[in-house]
């Protein structure tokens, strides 16, 4: 079989016609602070000699289609201007200081779209694969808004850019598991990034292995929640951003070499095949169409079914994942307008991206009623997701920022 197809098919999984669920709130966090390409050659030319390995890494970086990445430093921070990379232990201290106070933005802001309580929260599901410290980035989370201690926290690792639907399918799950007992399920979703402190780490690699390493080219920072309900207890006039409707979660075969986030004691080495856009863009049609057939309402009542009938929030892997998708799927660059958008504002901040995506394609006002979520990770995963909009004339949308 070849390693591009989705095996597994779950056609005959049908999703009821409503599970009543939906994402309440919405919020995201990127750092104040805009490099654009020319950072990774001042960093690059400062730290090491000129290579064949480097001069191609820095010339594929001037054409990656991001004009800024959204980074927690400069490029005159400490850490990434020693004689050595930072190590594992002071990326970890970094992280539990700047990606705790992103996260609490994020989540602040969703909980405040939402408008409940930090009392009503009954779990957290929280991802990032540029931090494994025990316990999690999650726990000095939750200390830091409030939550309590006894609420159940699930903490998604390995799982790299498709982290945040994955987040996001979980907390679905756990709400159904509610819902069956009749009781309110208020999942706080919470994924966070922090990988621009391992540029030097990267870099590092090419000098000493001449290896063309392009994930240097593409990373940035960010945070990013949301809050899901189940219903219960939800009053009947509250509007939800999105209903989930149903969703896939797939391995594609005999490719765990070509994507990946390996542990290194400078951080973590990221893992890219050329394969990678190919592999990902020809996954993407027996993905959507396996998973609209475990949709009843789109047959019973002859609603749209083609990939043009819907908005896609594709996670920004790279351009050429974008594109890969849009053409596999006869879309053009309006059905995936918030992923380039948010590519070429922020660059790709792995598993935070997807529900950076969601937020910026909901505040669209000419938005198809459809979307389509879909992200791809280590393994390689794909996970994808169907939601449905209310009307937008109807949504009032928050613009002020938390500090």
């Amino acid at each position: 079989m070849s390693p591009s197809a989705v095996p597994h098919s779950t056609a005959s999984d049908h999703f009821k016609d409503d599970l009543n669920l939906s994402i309440l709130g919405l919020g995201v966090a990127y750092p104040d602070i805009k490099n654009g390409p020319e950072a990774l050659d001042v960093i690059a030319r400062r730290h090491y000699p000129e290579s064949a390995a480097l001069n191609k890494v820095l010339s594929i970086n001037k054409f990656t289609g991001i004009d800024t990445r959204s980074t927690i430093a400069t490029v005159d921070h400490p850490a990434i201007n020693g004689p050595e990379p930072p190590s594992i232990a002071e990326l970890d201290s970094i992280f539990r200081q700047e990606g705790v106070r992103l996260s609490v933005n994020a989540c602040r802001k969703a909980i405040k779209e939402w408008g409940g309580s930090i009392e009503e929260i009954t779990h957290v599901v929280s991802t990032t694969c540029s931090n494994s410290a025990n316990p999690g980035f999650d726990h000095y989370v939750c200390k830091q808004l409030g939550i309590r201690s006894n609420v159940e926290k699930i903490l998604l690792h390995g799982i790299g850019c498709s982290g945040g639907l994955a987040a996001i399918r979980t907390a679905s799950n756990l709400a159904l598991g509610l819902s069956f007992r009749h009781k309110p399920a208020r999942v706080l979703v919470l994924a966070c990034e922090i990988t621009s402190m391992m540029v030097r780490s990267e870099l590092d690699s090419i000098h000493k292995n001449q290896e063309v390493r392009i994930g240097v080219c593409l990373f940035g920072d960010c945070a990013s929640a949301s809050i899901l309900s189940n219903g219960v207890g939800v009053p009947s006039s509250t509007e939800p951003i999105y209903q989930l409707l149903g969703w896939k979660h797939d391995v594609l075969e005999d490719t765990e070499q070509d994507l990946g986030f390996d542990v290194d004691p400078h951080g973590w080495k990221v893992i890219l095949t050329p394969r990678v856009p190919t592999l990902a863009a020809a996954s993407v049609q027996p993905a959507f169409q396996d998973l609209l057939n475990s949709l009843p309402r789109y047959h019973k009542q002859n609603l749209p079914t083609t990939a043009a009938d819907f908005d896609w929030a594709l996670h920004p892997g790279g351009l050429t994942v974008i594109t890969g998708v849009e053409a596999a799927m006869n879309l053009t660059p309006e059905h995936l307008r918030a992923s380039y958008e948010i590519y070429m504002e922020n660059g790709n901040s792995s598993s935070a991206t997807i529900m950076s995506v969601m937020d910026r394609l909901r505040r669209d006002e000419g938005g198809r009623e459809n979307v389509v979520a879909c992200a791809f990770g280590p393994g390689i995963i794909i996970e994808m997701m169907i939601m449905k909009r209310p009307s937008l004339a109807t949504v009032i949308l928050p613009t002020e920022d938390l500090d």
